[in-house]
């Protein structure tokens, strides 16, 4: 009997599904895996005095658990999941809380907490559940026809923000405000309010610069030296540009990019790089298609969701996914300063894979064919 129930609930599941994000979703895992593998073998025999497999057992092993937080947010019952959302922004904002208290500093940033197994960075799984926050402010039925549920999200926003920028983490600042800034159009927020957000964003991050130049220096440097590369250090950036054009259309050959042994951290911030490298632009093209395959399925379930709150969430989600890639790609590619940030699913880390997996069992719950209605 339980046999049969477990096997109704598996082929329920199946059925409900959309089979074609899921697909997509393990696809940029299993790559991940195989890159990571081509990416970190030389960095930890070479280099490091590692097992050859150090890296990459490392990255099975989130992959593996990331996994499984896909599949049980996605199985979750959708209600049931919007009513987890709160407690679930405020544990991890509470982690994000306490970072500059107990975190762990690492090249003058400190991002990390220290769980002994691994470190967590708390921003990677605060991000999906922020937006969440955002759309369930924005939607709440008190706040229908108030402006105010404008002020109380941007209230969200700055006070993440904050504490971003104390850690300190621009990237990942510029990352969510353009994401609330959309989740926030889509909810229908008349072009005053951007305006006027834009303009306090703007003013404050100029006066952070110009008042705190001890702490927000290096933001100004890497600015100077993306407008002005005779003005300071390029080297990652010309690095990564050059390894791309290296590469060409077909690449020089798994394992033969010097990429990941010249830049510090190239698994993680320079994955797309050392890709294009080793496996030519054909492939970090196909991988950029696939993201925004995703965000094409997310955005088309968009318009077949009769919930307000569902469809704004999953707007978010995609505009949170497709903005860290192309964040990702436009640093690789020299087109924007460099920032830190990793691509979703492929990129060596386990805070980041945690990350992409919420978001992936997210966007698979809410896009799931379901035949009831939400309170």
């Amino acid at each position: 009997m339980q046999e049969n129930l477990y096997k109704f609930q598996l082929l329920n599941y199946w059925r409900n599904i959309d089979k074609k994000i899921l697909l997509s979703f393990l696809l940029l895992f299993f790559l991940g895996l195989f890159f990571s593998f081509s990416s970190t073998s030389s960095l930890a025999g070479e280099r490091l005095d590692k097992d050859y497999y150090f890296f990459f057992s490392k990255h099975l092993s989130f992959v593996i658990l990331a996994l499984l937080i896909m599949f049980s947010i996605s199985a979750i019952d959708t209600s049931l999941l919007k009513k987890l959302i709160i407690p679930f922004f405020i544990i991890s904002f509470i982690f994000l809380a306490i970072v500059p208290i107990i975190g762990i500093e690492v090249k003058g940033a400190k991002r990390w907490l220290d769980f002994y197994f691994f470190r967590l960075q708390p921003i990677e799984i605060l991000k999906p559940f922020f937006i969440l926050m955002t759309v369930k402010i924005l939607t709440l039925e008190k706040f229908k026809n108030s402006q105010v549920k404008y002020f109380f999200s941007f209230l969200l926003l700055s006070s993440v923000i904050i504490l971003l920028v104390d850690q300190p983490d621009l990237g990942q600042s510029i990352l969510l405000t353009g994401s609330w800034v959309f989740t926030v159009f889509i909810s229908g927020v008349s072009i005053f309010y951007i305006i006027a957000f834009f303009s306090i964003f703007i003013i404050s991050l100029t006066s952070l610069l110009l008042l705190l130049p001890e702490k927000f220096g290096y933001i100004i440097n890497r600015l100077i030296t993306f407008f002005d590369p005779n003005r300071g250090d390029k080297f990652q950036s010309s690095s990564a540009l050059d390894a791309i054009k290296l590469g060409g259309l077909t690449g020089q050959g798994m394992g033969e990019g010097i990429l990941k042994e010249s830049v510090p951290e190239a698994h993680t911030d320079y994955v797309i790089a050392i890709i294009s490298e080793e496996y030519g632009s054909i492939a970090s093209v196909m991988i950029i298609l696939i993201f925004l395959y995703i965000s094409f399925r997310i955005i088309k379930n968009c318009f077949n969701q009769d919930n307000q709150f569902l469809k704004i969430s999953l707007s978010g989600l995609a505009s949170l996914l497709i903005f860290q890639t192309f964040i990702h790609a436009g640093v690789n590619t020299n087109l924007l300063p460099t920032t830190g940030m990793t691509l979703p699913f492929l990129s060596y880390g386990g805070s980041s894979l945690i990350g992409s997996a919420i978001l992936a069992g997210l966007v698979l719950n809410y896009t799931k064919d379901k035949t009831y209605l939400y309170d």
